[in-house]
């Protein structure tokens, strides 16, 4: 039986506030901060259950062959061409 995303927050935030000690009032943050965990977990290579990693299928694409190196967002500083330089007499 496969549990719902719904389940799991439930669940997850019950053992929350369980491991808190049973506070009163926490409720809406041990919700918030299982469904945190589960966005987390769902965008990540893990399996639900957090027990193993799954592996994701690499679609190439069209122009993978001229597609330039990705840099995670970094801007990689290019080095300005060096040109002959000419003596003056």
């Amino acid at each position: 039986m496969t549990e719902t995303r719904e389940e799991w927050i439930k669940k997850r935030a019950y053992a929350l506030w369980e491991e808190e000690g049973r506070p009163a009032g926490r409720d809406f943050a041990h919700w918030e901060q299982a469904h945190a965990e589960r966005q987390a977990l769902e965008g990540s290579a893990a399996s639900l259950d957090g027990k193993e990693v799954k592996t994701r299928k690499r679609t190439a694409s069209p122009k993978a062959s001229t597609a330039t190196p990705k840099t995670n967002g970094a801007v990689k500083a290019v080095a300005p061409k060096k040109t002959a330089s000419r003596k003056s007499a």
